[in-house]
């Protein structure tokens, strides 16, 4: 990775996160004109591949068919979030932000690993499945109407 004239062979992706959201801030807060543009951020997907996240120690989400039962995530607030709403407390401009991850960690059974039979171990990365995305699409439709 390039930072300036510095090339990184690695970085912990927590601080590449950070750099990379920086660096989009600080263009939305010289560049965009908001009487003429909204701009729009999707917060934090977040994993949960362990069950001790959601106090089932012995399990992961690998063939999960329930969401988490409460309102709460037992795990807390994904460290990616926190640089989320540090990079967002900087910002000058109005951005609206799609905070996703709250409602995204109940969904420990929203992967395709479980239901495809075409993916084996587990696939927290991706939320394919009817539901999830929707509701996210919801929200994106909520606030540009």
């Amino acid at each position: 990775m390039q930072e300036g004239n510095k090339w990184h062979k690695d970085m912990n992706r927590l601080v590449a996160y950070y750099k990379g959201l920086t660096t989009w801030a600080r263009w939305v807060n010289r560049n965009v004109d908001p009487s003429k543009t909204k701009v729009f951020f999707q917060g934090i997907s977040p994993t949960h591949y362990e069950g001790k996240d959601w106090n089932q120690p012995s399990q992961s989400c690998s063939g999960q068919t329930q969401p988490f039962l409460g309102s709460r995530y037992p795990a807390g607030i994904p460290m990616g979030w926190v640089v989320v709403n540090k990079v967002f407390s900087r910002l000058k401009k109005p951005v609206y932000l799609l905070d996703v991850t709250g409602l995204s960690q109940l969904r420990k059974d929203a992967h395709p690993s479980g239901y495809s039979g075409e993916h084996s171990g587990t696939d927290c990365s991706h939320w394919c499945l009817p539901g999830l995305p929707d509701t996210w699409n919801q929200l994106l439709y909520a606030a540009l109407f």
